[in-house]
């Protein structure tokens, strides 16, 4: 297995975290490719650290649905299938559609001035940052403060445990540059709308998001299939 990542130390979080998240990028930048076995032993020589978070961060990758653990062989790189996709997606279709409505009703002025704040820190980094993983957790910022807009604590919990499942795919579409000027264009309607009170125009634009972002991302899966 030849890994081409690090471990970067960062002081204010615990080691398993800086292990969980270094492996998490090295998967969404695909340093480890999908079908990869996660062997704990070189991952832990490799990282200078013991197995124990390792084990710790493989846990969580699976939940994520980042890694998979195969009967008798272990842990491995979760294919990218258009299948899983599609699962994730289509729930993330039905929750948006409920808290973009939520949102039209019950965003307050600070929470519009934060969103639309949100939407021009997003649009910065789309144009300038190397990292695709700043951009997709500007990304998740912006969509957080819908959710938290709807004041509902049970749509919330349910949109939090489900967002890292569509993290992958957010990324994988976000890679896409010729897609950035819709996803902008696709933000600013959002944020328009929900200031406008216009819940059917909320709800429309935040599924042709995500239909876009279902699409763009099966036919490049097919492409790689």
């Amino acid at each position: 297995m030849e890994m081409n990542f690090e471990v970067n130390m960062n002081e204010y979080l615990p080691l398993r975290d800086v292990v969980f998240n270094t492996l998490r990028q090295a998967i969404l930048r695909g340093e480890l490719k999908p079908g990869e076995r996660l062997m704990e032993i070189q991952l832990a020589n490799k990282l200078g650290v013991s197995r124990t978070p390792i084990r710790e961060a493989i846990r969580k990758l699976e939940l994520e649905g980042l890694v998979l653990m195969i009967p008798r062989k272990g842990a491995e790189v979760a294919q990218i299938t258009e299948k899983s996709l599609r699962d994730v997606l289509e729930v993330r279709r039905a929750l948006e559609e409920l808290a973009v409505q939520l949102a039209c009703d019950r965003m307050t002025k600070e929470g519009m001035q934060e969103l639309k704040q949100a939407a021009k820190e997003f649009e910065a980094l789309l144009g300038s940052a190397s990292d695709i993983t700043a951009v997709a957790e500007a990304d998740v910022a912006f969509h957080d403060l819908i959710y938290l807009a709807t004041d509902n604590q049970k749509l919330i919990s349910l949109l939090n445990n489900f967002r890292e499942q569509m993290y992958r795919y957010r990324v994988e579409y976000l890679k896409l540059k010729e897609r950035h000027p819709q996803i902008i264009q696709e933000h600013n309607d959002i944020v328009e709308s929900i200031e406008k009170g216009e819940k059917e125009r909320a709800t429309k634009v935040t599924c042709t998001h995500i239909d876009n972002q279902v699409q763009t991302v099966s036919d490049t899966l097919k492409h790689i299939e």
